[in-house]
């Protein structure tokens, strides 16, 4: 389905919980979230539902974020219901790593087209510093190397002040077959608080003294909007994910899912549709079509970050 702008909406992130095993200081309060009723949350039979009413609009496409997504106890049978579903084209996971290699086999066997890892710094300090949380960062990067043999990985490094130190260690990352990696700006959202000088291009730079041919490339390597750029001893590509810096609004191509069922047109804006209560109060697949239609023609042109303002609520409720 095609948006007001001409923009083509075919990718639909979901969060299936606001709960995660870390506390990174730009998603979450260092003393967690209050915790949901279980009412609260979608069902998955609910979010199938609302993905097979998405795909009768063209969105054919879903990330399963969260929270930490692999905190939610069956995500293998979510992917697997899911990838079962008519006209579905991918269904792919993002997460912090740590529950990854438990449960790999069982994804991969429901289908998973591919996992994002979310990794900000290689060094343990640092990394318990950033997550308040004393797991080994060796066993996030353990799990990604054994979904590597398997699926498509992209490591997410948020840019943080503290972890410039770390942009080489994380791009080496890239010369290991299947793992891209990719730096992203730190939105202005709750806890996030974007520093202006830490901008892509800066990274690129820095990035070019340990690799001069890096150049970009024009390959489709996911669903998001990341610039990629390759150099000939990588296997992998780096990519940048530019939000504040370099907008990329003409070519959003998304919704987004809460895990208590509020879809929402942008990341930057907090209204949305409730598709939990039109859900539970009775609504059928026709009206259930019709309030994603709303939500496509209500996305707005572009993002608010830069403006002075930006969402008032955590990533770790909104998917990320």
């Amino acid at each position: 389905m095609t948006d007001r702008y001409g923009r083509t909406i075919r990718y639909l992130r979901i969060s299936l919980t606001g709960r995660c095993n870390l506390r990174c200081r730009y998603c979450m309060p260092a003393g967690g979230v209050p915790l949901r009723r279980h009412e609260e949350i979608l069902r998955y039979e609910e979010i199938v539902e609302i993905a097979r009413a998405a795909l009768a609009l063209g969105i054919d496409t879903f990330k399963l974020t969260g929270g930490e997504p692999l905190v939610r106890r069956d995500v293998p049978a979510l992917v697997a219901a899911l990838k079962g579903l008519n006209g579905t084209r991918q269904v792919t996971l993002t997460t912090n790593g740590l529950l990854l290699g438990d449960h790999l086999d069982a994804l991969v066997a429901a289908g998973l087209d591919a996992v994002n890892v979310s990794l900000d710094t290689l060094d343990d300090a640092q990394y318990h510093t950033l997550t308040r949380r004393d797991f080994p960062v060796g066993a996030v990067v353990d799990n990604l190397g054994a979904a590597a043999k398997r699926l498509p990985v992209k490591v997410n490094a948020v840019l943080l002040p503290e972890t410039a130190d770390q942009w080489l260690p994380l791009a080496e990352l890239a010369a290991d077959p299947g793992v891209d990696v990719r730096f992203i700006e730190e939105m202005p959202i709750g806890k996030g608080e974007a520093d202006p000088g830490l901008t892509a291009d800066r990274v690129l730079a820095a990035l070019r003294s340990r690799w001069p041919d890096l150049a970009p490339c024009d390959e489709k390597r996911g669903n998001g909007p990341a610039r990629y750029y390759r150099s000939a001893a990588l296997t992998g590509r780096i990519g940048f994910i530019d939000a504040v810096s370099h907008r990329f609004c003409a070519s959003c191509n998304r919704l987004r899912l809460t895990c208590t069922g509020m879809l929402r047109p942008c990341l930057c804006y907090d209204d949305g549709i409730d598709l939990r209560a039109l859900m539970r109060g009775g609504a059928d697949r026709e009206a259930l079509e019709k309030a994603i239609g709303q939500a496509i023609a209500q996305k707005p042109e572009a993002h608010c970050f830069g403006a002075g303002h930006g969402s008032e609520q955590t990533m770790n409720t909104i998917g990320g």
